[in-house]
């Protein structure tokens, strides 16, 4: 009966390790299939406290020292794990979500957004503050939006927040695969913010409405957008602001953050495209070079361009796959003398516009991971 005591200790604490363990970015965590495992620890938590803690009331005492260093250890893993490695206690969204017009905006226009555009109506995140909060809810021409941003991945998404048709409410939880992953209020399913599927849980298979984006510098996208609002500052936050001021450019210097410069390695960037179904990756310092590519993803035509600000980039589905793009000045232009902006939009009369196709930048290690069957563009 003696050991009941220990056992009932050492249970707790090794479950409060297992409990952020396979859903916090530790040694090996993240490259396990562990999220069935992970869910089931965090679904079942007070069943297993309550059954450690019953150990605990029900053995006899060990003496006082023993008693008090076991209290002591087993409160201190229960707060680090609960609330110092707790993701959203370690994440907040804004306290205040303030947008300003081009006018009255302060935002930096070299920095990179995350732009959005709805019925005719365009917002910009910049990507130093959505990467700490991980996610913003807004909304954007009558609908709902929840804007997200992994920094580990470098994946920015954003999606309405419907679950079979009805606003929902999402928490951070964790992530899975180094890729940031959500918690829904009503069911607690888990959802992956690379492609808003629900991975773990009641709604398992389900995906959330995306919308497309594009990862730009402010200042083109002012240039796309006039009437754009701009996403500012939580004074609340400055100081994690400012801890991701040199992400943008690769510059940070952390393990998960890094950038590694050469290409197709785990942290190199990418740019990922989607079209109909068919996905291809390429190469960042190839398209830095190459400025402008014309491909095809499948049976479908696709042209994907670095603009002069040599950060923003876009991806349109090309009329046939005779036709070929060239640009000047962020213009495009074919054989035939048709011109089109950045947006697909054709400056010819009778000239249909150009659809845009998917297109973000991640990190190899991440696209590979959520899109195994992607190509790879030589």
């Amino acid at each position: 009966m003696k050991k009941l005591f220990y056992i009932g200790i050492v249970g707790l604490i090794l479950f409060e390790i297992a409990n952020v363990y396979f859903i916090m970015p530790m040694p090996g965590s993240q490259r396990m299939n562990s999220i069935d495992v992970a869910y089931f620890l965090h679904t079942w938590r007070w069943v297993f406290r309550a059954l450690f803690g019953v150990m605990l009331l029900a053995a006899p005492k060990p003496p006082m020292g023993a008693l008090l260093g076991s209290i002591v250890v087993l409160a201190g893993v229960v707060y680090i794990a609960n609330f110092k490695m707790a993701a959203d206690s370690m994440f907040y969204q804004p306290s205040v979500l303030t947008l300003k017009n081009r006018i009255d905006n302060k935002v930096a226009k070299e920095r990179l957004v995350i732009g959005v555009e709805v019925d005719g109506q365009a917002r910009a995140y910049p990507i130093q503050y959505i990467g700490y909060h991980h996610q913003v809810q807004d909304t954007l021409g009558g609908k709902p939006i929840i804007v997200t941003y992994c920094t580990v991945c470098r994946t920015g998404r954003v999606f309405e927040p419907l679950v079979d048709g009805k606003k929902e409410m999402f928490r951070l939880v964790g992530m899975d695969h180094f890729n940031a992953m959500f918690e829904d209020k009503t069911t607690g399913s888990w959802w992956r913010q690379a492609n808003g599927e629900a991975i773990a849980g009641e709604l398992k298979g389900k995906f959330l409405p995306e919308i497309p984006v594009m990862q730009v510098t402010l200042a083109k996208w002012m240039e796309l957008h006039p009437t754009t609002l701009v996403m500012q500052p939580d004074a609340k936050f400055q100081e994690k602001y400012d801890s991701l001021s040199k992400y943008e450019t690769g510059k940070r210097t952390g393990e998960l953050t890094k950038r590694d410069f050469g290409s197709w390695k785990d942290k190199s960037w990418v740019v990922g495209v989607v079209v109909n179904g068919g996905t291809k990756a390429y190469d960042w310092n190839q398209l830095q070079k190459e400025k402008i590519i014309n491909d095809m993803i499948g049976y479908l035509p696709v042209t994907l361009v670095l603009t002069s600000d040599k950060q923003s980039f876009v991806a349109l589905q090309r009329a046939t796959p005779g036709q070929k793009l060239s640009m000047k000045n962020d213009s495009l232009y074919d054989e035939g003398g048709c011109v089109y902006d950045l947006l697909g939009k054709s400056h010819r009369k009778g000239i249909p516009d150009l659809e845009r196709a998917n297109a973000y930048q991640e990190y190899w290690h991440s696209w590979k991971t959520f899109h195994p069957d992607t190509k790879r563009y030589k």
